[in-house]
């Protein structure tokens, strides 16, 4: 079972590497949620900085 499992995540990872690729849409997508993640990870660090410095 393990082994179909891991086949299954390595066809997803590059069935979705190829849509990525042959897809602008696709691509803003990405790039999209990435932008997303990387603010919240700032919000995040510069609450705890500012937490910090309150106290």
């Amino acid at each position: 079972m393990n082994d179909k499992f891991l086949a299954g995540v390595a066809l997803g990872m590059i069935g979705g590497a190829l849509i990525v690729t042959n897809s602008v849409k696709a691509r803003q997508m990405v790039k999209d949620g990435q932008d997303q993640v990387i603010e919240k990870m700032s919000e995040v660090k510069g609450g705890k900085q500012n937490g910090k410095k309150q106290k």
